[in-house]
């Protein structure tokens, strides 16, 4: 019979449709990157992007060249400009303000053929810095409430360019999914004096049937009730609210995240996918009830009539089930 299983957290329903089971070898696929054609991301190509903000390169070597390993820009067509004021307004019953923020692009790779589950790891690490780096950075703009990072990996995730690449968008407003996560971390809190994230991790690795992957300073996990088949997050097992890395735990991070890309490689033969970093807004950036994490989602179903209209979830794939696929993955 189907489940219908509550997030712990936001207190959104989604429905396991156990009797519409899916295995990894039922989800097709899209191609995968192609080959050739120009790209701006591309070492030579620099003149074409606007000017890189930060960059990973040789020391000695002039910004702008071509010879860097990380490099981070504005967005050529920007969701949210940098420049002018909110000027709040209203017209009548509708509210509204300038499209105020910043809108950044992390190219992790020089290699326009690699992906962030193939680079070096030491790579990934440069590229988990350089979140921080932007994040220390765009905090220190009063306007800015809070910065979402987020990828999409393929042309069905959203991605309009194929060289591997993460975005950033400074907003003057914390978006609503994290008012949520916010809202219902700090009722479970107030109730309990605990961070709920916190016991969803402690109670995952006693459980230990959704626990992907883990190593000292991070947990992979299959959340209780995911919205789409193999929807995976991962936590810091130390209780952080704010993705400032306190203890720096790049390389732990950077190894247990390419593991998790490697092993959705693995078995669902190179998905598109999006991962979103969601962290404390900067004006409650130290708290005791909310936990950062990286949500990460297998583009593998399409939303219909039903998901819009209700706002339910139909998943046909049970969490229990996609975390051991996952953790069974030869990678």
């Amino acid at each position: 019979m189907p489940e219908l299983r509550k997030d712990p957290i936001v207190g959104r329903w989604v429905i396991i449709s156990i009797e519409r089971g899916k295995r990894p070898t039922d989800f097709v696929s899209p191609l995968k990157k192609k080959k050739g054609g120009f790209c701006p991301f591309c070492p030579g190509n620099e003149y074409t992007t606007p000017p890189e903000i930060i960059a990973f390169r040789p020391e000695g070597s002039a910004a702008n060249a071509s010879d860097w390993t990380l490099r981070v820009m504005a967005n050529k067509f920007p969701a949210l400009q940098a420049l002018g004021d909110l000027a709040k307004s209203g017209e009548g019953l509708f509210d509204k303000m300038n499209g105020l923020g910043a809108h950044e692009v992390i190219v992790e790779t020089p290699d326009h053929n690699l992906s962030l589950a193939n680079i070096l790891q030491e790579d990934v690490e440069h590229v988990l810095q350089a979140f921080e780096m932007r994040l220390d950075e765009l905090k220190k703009d009063q306007r800015v409430k809070y910065v979402l990072v987020f990828k999409n990996e393929g042309e069905a995730a959203g991605a309009s360019l194929e060289h591997s690449h993460t975005q950033l968008i400074a907003l003057p407003i914390v978006p609503k999914l994290v008012k949520e996560e916010l809202q219902g971390a700090r009722q479970h809190y107030e109730f309990k004096e605990r961070c709920i994230f916190c016991d969803v991790i402690n109670q995952e690795l006693s459980d230990g049937k959704r626990i992907i992957c883990e190593n000292d300073a991070f947990v992979a996990l299959a959340p209780f009730a995911p919205r789409a088949p193999f929807e995976t997050w991962i936590l810091p097992k130390k209780h952080e609210s704010m993705f400032f890395m306190q203890e720096k735990n790049y390389a732990q991070l950077a190894e247990i995240l390419q593991k998790v890309l490697r092993q959705l490689d693995k078995i669902l033969d190179v998905p598109p996918y999006n991962f979103v970093l969601h962290t404390s807004p900067f004006y409650d950036e130290m708290n005791e009830y909310y936990h950062w994490h990286i949500e990460l989602m297998p583009k593998l179903t399409k939303y219909a009539g039903f998901e819009w209209g209700s706002g339910f979830y139909i998943n046909p794939t049970p969490p229990e089930e996609s975390a051991r696929f996952m953790r069974e993955a030869r990678i």
